[in-house]
């Protein structure tokens, strides 16, 4: 098991962490509603209070979080350890948000029907270096019946949304190659990590794609970050921990951990290799070395 250090605790199902440039952290509390930065001491303070369920997250080129809104879930709590379970009766709806860091002040870029679109649950979102940024909706689910999405790319100006992929199995996490030209995406229940060739901004060769990996038994994708070589860190729930997969479709490494509902990674430090995880079940933001840098983002 590799060595973490738990950076901080008692939050509330985190997620899609963000690295700062002081230091500090920001990440969702998806049950909570909220957005909290957390400081290298582990002091926890409020950004943003969204609701719904926020979950993605992405600095812009205004310096500005741009935040995917999966409009909430129900949840289950067992023994501290949360759990999300379909869509809730207070479901407010999918849509992504624009987030003034220093107010507080929550704007709605766009939401579901803009540009005739459907959002039901937007869930993972990467900038790219043209300014415009590409999510995935994960969708909704219930007792019954579970929504078919796609992935999308908008402008960050709220000129422009179009759904770029589909049909997508649940997708859950995106991430862009270091040259751009090609887009990542993971599939939660078919636990496949999928590769699209990008020709354009916002455009891809083809809505179709072969799986690029996938792996045996039983365990599920959720969000995703991506090394400054190009391998492709997957979040795997089931088997607890970070899949490395490389840009042939070769698994490099598996990085255990000891939260089930392990569901993110990020990178920060003066050399990229501290590396950020979110244990969601058990509401930790955890720290540790990393073998090879993550990618520089785009802002």
């Amino acid at each position: 098991m590799t060595d973490f250090t738990t950076v901080a605790d008692g939050l509330r199902f985190p997620e899609g962490p963000v690295a700062m440039p002081d230091g500090s952290m920001i990440l969702v509390e998806i049950e909570a509603g909220r957005i909290t930065r957390v400081a290298p001491d582990g002091t926890k303070t409020t950004v943003a209070e969204p609701g719904g369920g926020p979950n993605g997250l992405a600095i812009g080129p205004d310096g500005k979080l741009y935040c995917c809104n999966n409009g909430g879930f129900a949840w289950r709590e067992t023994n501290g350890f949360l759990t999300p379970h379909g869509q809730p009766d207070d479901y407010s709806g999918g849509r992504i948000e624009r987030i003034d860091i220093a107010t507080g002040a929550v704007e709605i870029l766009y939401k579901d029907g803009d540009f005739g679109c459907s959002l039901r649950g937007p869930n993972d979102i990467v900038f790219d270096s043209q300014g415009g940024f590409w999510f995935t909706d994960h969708g909704k689910s219930r007792d019954r019946a579970r929504d078919i999405t796609g992935i999308f790319y908008a402008k960050a100006d709220g000129s422009h949304l179009e759904e770029v992929i589909f049909p997508s199995e649940n997708p859950n996490g995106i991430g862009l190659s270091p040259d751009g030209t090609r887009l990542y995406a993971a599939e939660t229940y078919t636990c496949r990590l999928m590769a699209f060739d990008i020709v354009a901004p916002g455009k891809a060769a083809s809505a179709s794609s072969t799986p690029l990996y996938r792996p045996a038994g039983y365990k599920f994708f959720d969000s995703l970050g991506v090394e400054a070589c190009g391998n492709v860190c997957v979040a795997t729930i089931g088997e607890c921990g970070i899949s490395v997969i490389s840009p042939a479709g070769k698994l490099v490494e598996f990085v255990a951990t000891d939260d089930v509902f392990t569901t993110n990674i990020c990178w920060g430090g003066a050399d990229g290799m501290d590396a950020y995880i979110t244990c969601s079940g058990s509401g930790r933001l955890v720290k540790t070395r990393w073998k090879r840098p993550g990618l520089k983002l785009a802002y």
